[in-house]
């Protein structure tokens, strides 16, 4: 399976119309028609129903499309890596970041890099970590941030100097709001928002026996799509602290859980993937300003 089908092929599916993906790909229809059959030849499936003025993917299209993205995003990533073995003043590296206030952290450490390489180009995706751990093991990502304890087989860790504490965001007139610290009771049948691993995790642990009493009114994975829903008068947000504006005319505010939940930050590299020689001095880096020693 051609690689230069495949990149065809995932522009007949954004586009949903060949003549239009052939002016962006700067081939002929005949061209890119041409590999296309070959693909759905070579696969013994159908992938496109045609239609009048568009194309649209078949069940067997769809699956392919996510497949497809996969390998053509790592055929990408091969090919810099090894134009980066050459280039001395700087290279690309791929990160995978939950959310923290930490991140500052990991920001100033790229800028430090970016002075000493400025050829470095960094690449960043966010989400939580079953998001960012399949992309590391698929090879698309270099680093990645998690807030869960890593599987020290699997991964070299980095522990962040500080921990993210965990609390509700509600609206400044909430009378939840004139609490200090708020405890599992005081959402009780209430409407909350929180991450999906948070909620199974944490938050569980928190809670205890109150945690069948909560009401998931949604769940998100960015904190600030979150907080909006709260602006609105939706519900109650958990979530770290320092990652929502709770600045005075905001009309949001924070309380921390109490008992107090604090929550390590890990920086980690899948240990069986080599690193190019920009990852390699970020990940010494990395060792030296977080004070930790080689494992």
């Amino acid at each position: 399976m051609e690689i230069r089908n495949l990149r065809y092929f995932l522009a007949v599916a954004r586009e949903e119309n060949m003549t239009r993906a052939a002016e962006l790909l700067h081939v002929s229809q005949p061209t890119l028609s041409k590999a296309l059959k070959a693909l759905e030849e070579e696969l013994g499936k159908k992938l496109f129903v045609r239609h009048s003025f568009s194309i649209a993917l078949t069940e067997e299209g769809a699956l392919l499309r996510d497949r497809a993205e996969d390998l053509v995003s790592m055929a990408d990533k091969i090919e810099k890596e090894f134009l980066s073995l050459d280039d001395i003043t700087g290279g690309d590296l791929y990160l995978g970041l939950a959310e923290s206030y930490q991140i500052r952290l990991l920001a100033r450490e790229l800028r430090i890099l970016k002075e000493q390489y400025p050829g470095l180009s960094y690449h960043i995706s966010s989400g939580d970590t079953e998001q960012v751990t399949e992309k590391l093991d698929k090879g698309l990502l270099d680093f990645a941030v998690i807030c869960e304890t890593p599987d020290p087989k699997k991964y070299e860790s980095f522990e962040f100097p500080e921990r993210d504490v965990w609390g509700l965001i509600m609206p400044a007139d909430s009378p939840l709001a004139k609490k200090k610290s708020i405890r599992p009771e005081d959402l009780t049948g209430l409407p909350v928002f929180g991450s999906e691993q948070g909620w199974n995790n944490d938050i569980k642990k928190w809670a205890g026996e109150f945690h069948d009493q909560f009401h998931l009114e949604g769940s998100f994975r960015l904190s600030y799509n979150g907080s909006m829903f709260v602006k609105e008068g939706l519900g109650y947000l958990l979530t770290f602290d320092h990652i929502v504006d709770v600045s005075e005319g905001n009309g949001l505010v924070f309380r921390p859980l109490s008992p107090k939940q604090e929550v390590k930050l890990y920086l980690i590299r899948n240990r069986f993937q080599a690193l190019t020689p920009i990852g390699e001095r970020f990940r010494r880096q990395i060792m030296h300003h977080f004070q930790v020693k080689e494992s």
